[in-house]
């Protein structure tokens, strides 16, 4: 059978699938229920007198089903994705990693699960030790002095920092008016500082992916506010003059943040605060394992040094003279609240699970492995993949389509052929300072039989751009659903279901939204 007969027969085969395990509307017929609602055991009251202009004029076309055929369309869809309990994801910058099952475990317990953010502090107790210990454990870390758990996610840790920044400048008079962000930095970052008042002013990177430290030392000046630094940067290579930045900026009163969403390649090395960051976010939904899954949710703590404690988002906790925690609301220079309520609790229990479970020589190991994948990878594949550096990689290797690209493979097709091998893509076309990136992040979690898998697919795909482009460019051949048309999918998404017709007439848009 040729090759081509080969794909079109999967493609046939996918496709005959796809029809008949369909949608759960093509499976509707009408009178078909899942349940049996008990009568009622209250008066039954008019609809339309209740709900006024609300009510509906008609029922909504839903799908009428039975309950096993219910079970089976999600069952069936759960089999169509990828899933970390099926093998690596080597996205970057923001990997799923495994997150072990004790601590969903531990976060799902009545006692925690079920606390209630206003409840009285007496009754909270036990919550508020959960915060107080992962805010110590957080900034032994980081080396920091203070902490906030309020933020929810990393950009949100980020517009956080530099409000704090932006709060410490006003209170001597002047906010300053530029943050510099180097170009390899996170896409989150030059938007955090225009949204908290900032001029953007970037930073091109020198030969060897890091910060110049001369062409910064020209650009700050008396009216720079900060510089906002990834940490090992998106090329994961780590700032190894960091502290000749830090003196550069603070000698004209400039503040360093630090972008810690990539931390996990720091943790029990080294502490961000011991070579001069001022100010800085952690994801705890990537380097501390709570799930990043699906947008979210996440979790993006701030630390700071003492200078801006004083500005931290209120309120903060603090132990009372009863000897009991309760939170302080009396923070005049505070910048306010960053978010409803105190923060994303659940993530904060399966953080503390973590920590403590790994402890200070457990976290260091990960740190170590995470290190140790990511080197592994690029040694395999560095004679294949082009490297648009060669400073050393730290949680995650950078490579670039170059050498595909000549005969026309790009790091979109080669994802997509990874998937034809069992394997969620890694990230491409980022960071932007490397055209046709290929972002591979394997973290600490993945054993080495596993990474060869992954190296065994990839080189295979280098010999396929070789020897059969043509092949990648088509990609992928065995998923349910073939390459899609990523313009028009972007340009005219479809984002809700098309009702079918009743009578000939559509149905109305309120029974369309899906």
């Amino acid at each position: 059978m040729t090759e081509e007969k080969f794909i079109g027969n999967i493609r046939k085969v996918t496709a005959h699938l796809t029809q008949n395990e369909g949608l759960s509307f093509e499976k509707s017929s009408p009178g078909k229920k899942a349940y049996r609602l008990a009568p009622l055991d209250v008066p039954e009251v008019d609809p339309a007198a209740l709900l006024g202009e609300a009510h509906r004029s008609r029922n909504a076309a839903l799908p009428e089903l039975s309950e096993i055929e219910i079970i089976r369309h999600f069952t069936r869809l759960s089999t169509w994705n990828y899933a970390i309990d099926l093998g690596i994801y080597p996205l970057g910058s923001c990997t799923m990693k495994y997150n072990p099952r004790v601590n969903e475990f531990v976060s799902r317990l009545e006692g925690i699960a079920e606390a209630h953010p206003y409840q009285p502090e007496s009754l909270s107790q036990g919550s508020l030790e959960i915060i107080r210990l992962l805010q110590d454990c957080l900034i032994e870390i980081t080396g920091m002095d203070a902490i906030t758990l309020q933020p929810a996610a990393g950009a949100h840790g980020e517009f956080t920092g530099i409000l704090l920044a932006r709060a410490y400048h006003e209170s001597k008079g002047n906010p300053r008016k530029t943050v510099i962000i180097p170009d390899s930095a996170h896409g989150t970052n030059p938007a955090t500082a225009a949204t908290c008042g900032y001029q953007v002013v970037n930073l091109k990177s020198n030969a060897k992916g890091g910060v110049d430290v001369t062409a910064l030392a020209q650009m700050v000046k008396e009216d720079t506010a900060a510089m906002m630094l990834t940490n090992p940067s998106t090329i994961g290579v780590f700032e190894n003059e960091i502290h000749r930045i830090a003196d550069v900026l603070h000698e004209k009163g400039a503040l360093l943040y630090m972008d810690g969403a990539n931390m996990n390649a720091l943790v029990g090395k080294t502490r961000p605060g011991d070579f001069g960051v001022d100010v800085m976010h952690l994801n705890l939904h990537k380097t501390f394992s709570t799930p990043h899954g699906g947008g979210g949710p996440g979790s993006g703590p701030v630390a700071c040094k003492k200078i801006l404690e004083p500005f931290l988002p209120t309120p903060v906790l603090a132990r009372g003279e009863d000897g009991l925690l309760h939170w302080n609301y009396d923070r005049p220079q505070s910048v306010g609240r960053v978010r409803m309520l105190h923060g994303n609790f659940g993530m904060f229990v399966r953080a503390l699970a973590y920590t403590l479970a790994n402890g200070a020589d457990g976290l260091r190991q990960t740190t170590e492995d995470a290190v140790l994948n990511a080197n592994y990878i690029r040694k395999q594949l560095e004679d294949l993949y082009e490297l648009p550096y060669d400073t050393p990689s730290m949680h995650e290797v950078v490579f670039s389509d170059k050498r595909q690209a000549r005969n026309g493979v790009k790091t979109g097709d080669i994802a997509k052929r990874l998937i034809d091998y069992g394997f969620h893509p890694y990230t491409t076309s980022f960071p932007l300072i490397v055209p046709g990136a290929l972002m591979i992040e394997p973290t600490e979690s993945e054993s080495r039989e596993e990474l060869d898998l992954f190296v065994d697919a990839m080189r295979q795909i280098a010999r396929e751009a070789e020897e059969n482009p043509e092949l990648i460019k088509t990609a992928p051949h065995s998923t349910r659903i073939s390459r899609l048309d990523e313009t028009t999918a972007a340009r005219k998404p479809v984002l809700r279901w098309q009702g079918p017709a009743e009578n000939g007439v559509e149905v109305d848009t309120a029974a369309k939204e899906w």
